[in-house]
């Protein structure tokens, strides 16, 4: 059954169809985490629904890095059980949640929402702020570069914290500034865990109806880390080509991480083919 619904025709119909979009789709959980059963479209619906209901919710984008550091650090899992979507970055999230009776037709990929969002603001006049980056030179580029592939894309602001706590002050700083360029969607782009901490923490004292954190997103579209071919990406290896470009970073991430979320899904999945025989056994 395909995730989107057809756009309605009258202004009655619309603020329906925008109300009924903005309930998030229905949810799996692999190791505790719910995943959301949508693909791109449906998403980006949901975004576009919330900016007009004005449903405040953030979005978590979650690879098996993610779903793992959940298991590790109870605020971050409380970020993710707090947000309105956590949608299935990972190819192997996909494959997993699929192996469960699914059948989902695609990961939901940072980098690749960001886009495309991007492509249908540039029609609809969605107003975007940056948030996050390596430095605000980093930033400036990836705004110019969103700016030059999607002509008319609306980025009214953007800031590039530094890496360290940020003081009361400067807090309520940020938020003035963000809630001052009126944006409709903020992407964060501060890596996990800090980036879903952050929404938690803060999309209730901003005026913006989505957050959304993407993450790598940020370096990629800035150009200055290249992305995996996507042969990769459709083989579930994207993170082996990250690894080789950004070892002394992401060692400890995938060759810790990954082992430990195969090994926990294949005891989920264990457990869920013995439910399966049993129910199937009781009638």
């Amino acid at each position: 059954m395909p995730f989107s619904s057809p756009a309605p025709t009258d202004r009655t119909g619309a603020a329906a169809g925008a109300a009924e979009l903005a309930v998030p789709p229905p949810t799996t959980s692999v190791l505790g985490v719910p995943l959301a059963l949508t693909d791109y479209e449906r998403t980006m619906d949901w975004m576009d629904a919330a900016v007009e209901t004005a449903r405040k919710g953030y979005i978590c984008v979650a690879a098996t890095h993610t779903v793992v550091a959940c298991q590790d650090d109870p605020e971050l899992a409380a970020a993710v059980h707090g947000a309105a979507l956590v949608v299935p970055d990972g190819q192997p999230v996909v494959w997993a949640m699929n192996a469960l009776g699914h059948d989902l037709p695609s990961r939901v990929y940072g980098p690749d929402l960001m886009a495309r969002y991007c492509e249908r603001s540039a029609q609809t006049g969605r107003r975007m702020f940056l948030y996050g980056g390596r430095n605000q030179g980093a930033l400036v580029q990836l705004a110019l570069n969103l700016r030059r592939r999607f002509p008319g894309v609306q980025i009214v602001g953007g800031y590039s914290p530094p890496f360290r706590t940020l003081s009361d002050e400067e807090r309520k700083a940020v938020v003035a500034e963000i809630n001052h360029a009126r944006p409709d969607v903020v992407w964060v782009g501060i890596g996990v865990p800090k980036q879903e901490k952050w929404m938690a923490t803060m999309h209730e004292h901003l005026d913006a109806p989505v957050l959304v954190g993407v993450g790598a997103a940020f370096d990629f579209h800035a150009g200055l880390v290249p992305q995996a071919p996507s042969w990769m990406q459709g083989a579930g290896l994207e993170w082996l080509y990250r690894l080789a470009q950004e070892p002394r970073r992401l060692w400890r991430r995938y060759l810790t991480y990954n082992p430990r979320f195969v090994l926990g899904f294949a005891r989920q999945y264990a457990r869920h083919r013995r439910a399966l025989r049993r129910d199937g056994g009781a009638r």
